[in-house]
């Protein structure tokens, strides 16, 4: 009989960096193109806290031709003496231990993002190589150069120097990363964005790939960084509001300015981390903007007396915003640092910011007037919107009556066996209708692009008479009313035509599900379904074919056989008839589905600005490049 006796011989205990070999997610995120850059993050972020603490002031990070890192600053240098508990090198054990750092003495940085002490190690653990130069104090520069975390060589002197600082060079390790090539435009944005958040810093990128060099300093910091989000905008008054101050030692900062868009662009940041998920100081932020809004809109007889209060998101309307907050002992969830939650924060911020936006109110009461001006009037639209909502619900007392008229409905109550297909086109819909299993499928068909949700008002996206079918379907609301309790379906599946103009209504719905309705990609809820794009057939017998390399290996395997083939290229969903949309996109045991996920809230969210915001230039780089790796061209 099998010994099932579990006994001390089954606990494996991971010395050093083999914990973070073994669950490397649990360290920087993920092992995808996220997980690659954090690894930059982390480095450079602790040439970022060298200036925080005041001992920096210029950083350059080279992306080399074999896709190495290296980042050098001026900053006192990781130190390279002998510690005296562990009898070896401090750079060593910085190096190949988890939690030990700096970080951890308030002598060595008041003030810190890299806080859990781990970057440069787990940088270590998950690279190829990584070679550290440092330039100490005594005047000599030492290196040491590991392999997989493990030290190869001692800390030994190479020559020389008159300055301090240090040098890390690491080459990503394909055993774990599953690309290893890095997007110079995702680095370059987040560099650009710390010479913003650290305006005595200056930040070289050099990349050597595509022989491009960027210097970023800017003076004026965060009050320049609104300006540059607002250099394609028309703001609606002159100078860029700012407050700063420091309550029980968290600092806060921030610039803020109102355009004629109708989005809203507010970046929340804590010690240089961008926390895209907010956090108490964002709660805060937004908590006494719109009740000194709401006071001042009272105190200057701007409401009705039969209108209610302003809400967050009317004074939020065309808001371009940048939040910064220091604090000592800043509380992330997670070594991403994604959100902040220190509740002291929020008191600070509260504080700070109220003293500082309602003494600036009292001051410039005609800016005052032109920003609330704005927040009525999308207050008023969006009560307008709402009426006309709740006039069409009103029609008929059945609920099922108040769904699209479009919407084919499924019979099943099991929401986690039922599914909304969003199709593209009428001719599509209609055999998708056909085609479905009418128990847990159901069908709703889009005639058309919908409203850029990216670029529109909040009114105007509420009037639109598709995006109104998608929520009412949904049954979850949208924005601040959102309730996924209230969801319809336990899956939505995104179907639409396999060429540009389907590429382009499925961004269209993902940047409405993103920016209205996250949760629904947060909780797994959103899919996309994947059409063939051939259909193979030698007499009775068809192949569905998902991609041109899938069909230069199936002709080659019916050629090889002595058959004579039939090659069917679909353009669109709609020349496959019920029968064969059901088989191949359709059929839960046949088909193939892509399930949409958020693996970087960031840098999500800075390809939507990107691709469907009204940055032309960015745009235009970003596709210009992405296009030349998938055109493979030489330039």
């Amino acid at each position: 009989m099998e010994d099932r006796k579990y006994s001390a011989k089954n606990i494996k205990v991971l010395k050093g960096l083999e914990a973070v070999r073994k669950r490397p997610g649990m360290y920087i995120g993920s092992t995808g193109k996220s997980g690659l850059h954090h690894l930059v993050y982390e480095i450079v972020d602790n040439s970022i806290d060298e200036s925080l603490a005041g001992t920096c002031d210029y950083i350059k990070i080279i992306l080399n031709e074999d896709n190495s890192v290296t980042v050098e600053d001026n900053g006192r240098g990781i130190p390279v003496d002998i510690h005296p508990e562990e009898n070896r090198s401090a750079l060593e054990i910085v190096m190949t231990t988890l939690h030990a750092g700096g970080k951890f003495s308030k002598d060595s940085y008041k003030i810190s993002g890299g806080l859990h002490g781990v970057g440069a190690s787990v940088v270590n653990a998950l690279s190829e190589y990584l070679e550290a130069t440092i330039h100490w104090s005594d005047g000599k520069i030492y290196r040491q150069r590991y392999e997989r975390g493990v030290p190869v060589t001692r800390v030994e002197v190479i020559g020389q120097t008159n300055r301090t600082g240090t040098i890390i060079t690491f080459k990503p390790d394909p055993e774990i990363f599953t690309t290893t090539e890095f997007d110079p435009d995702i680095l370059m944005a987040r560099f650009k964005e710390l010479a913003f958040l650290n305006p005595k810093v200056t930040i070289e990128f050099v990349d050597k790939k595509n022989k491009e060099r960027h210097v970023f300093h800017y003076e004026g910091g965060i009050i320049e960084f609104v300006k540059h989000l607002n250099s394609k905008k028309t703001s609606i008054h002159k100078d860029i509001i700012y407050v700063s101050g420091e309550y029980e030692e968290t600092i806060v900062e921030l610039a803020m300015q109102y355009t004629n868009s109708y989005d809203e662009n507010i970046r929340s940041y804590v010690n240089n981390i961008n926390t895209v998920e907010g956090g108490t100081h964002l709660t805060a932020f937004k908590n006494i903007l719109t009740r000194i809004m709401n006071d001042f809109a009272k105190k200057l007889n701007l409401l009705k007396k039969d209108e209610s209060n302003l809400q967050g998101s009317d004074v939020r309307e065309g808001l371009t915003a940048i939040l910064s907050v220091k604090v000592k002992e800043p509380q992330f969830e997670g070594q991403t640092k994604a959100k902040l939650g220190n509740e002291e924060v929020f008191g600070a911020v509260l504080k700070v910011l109220g003293e500082g936006l309602n003494d600036y109110f009292e001051k410039n009461e005609k800016t005052v007037r032109i920003i609330l001006d704005k927040a009525i009037k999308a207050a008023r639209a969006r009560e307008a919107a709402k009426k006309a909502r709740e006039m069409v619900r009103r029609k008929n007392a059945l609920e099922n009556s108040t769904l699209p008229g479009k919407l084919a409905d499924c019979s099943s109550t099991d929401f986690d066996k039922t599914e909304l297909f969003i199709v593209e086109g009428d001719s599509a819909g209609g055999s998708a209708k056909q085609g479905r299993d009418r128990n847990f499928q159901a069908i709703l068909p889009l005639r058309g692009k919908i409203l850029n949700v990216e670029k529109a008002s909040y009114d105007r996206l509420l009037k639109n008479d598709q995006i109104n079918d998608i929520i009412v379907a949904l049954g979850t609301g949208i924005g601040d009313d959102f309730d996924i309790t209230k969801l319809r379906y336990g899956k939505i599946i995104i179907m639409t035509d396999a060429d540009v103009d389907g590429a382009h209504i499925r961004t269209l719905l993902l940047t409405l599900f993103f920016r209205y309705m996250t949760e629904l990609i947060t909780n797994g809820r959103i899919f996309i379904a994947l059409p063939p794009l051939y259909r193979v057939s030698s007499g009775k017998e068809e192949i569905y074919v998902y991609s041109d390399e899938e069909l230069k290996a199936v002709v080659e395997k019916f050629k090889s056989e002595g058959k004579k083939l039939m090659i069917q290229r679909y353009k669109g969903l709609g020349e496959m008839n019920p029968e064969q949309l059901w088989e191949t996109t359709m059929n839960p045991e046949k088909r193939k589905l892509i399930e949409v996920t958020i693996e970087d809230a960031q840098e999500a969210n800075r390809t939507f600005e990107i691709l469907m915001g009204s940055e032309v230039e960015d745009r235009r780089n970003f596709i210009f490049r992405h296009a030349l790796k998938v055109a493979n061209l030489d330039i």
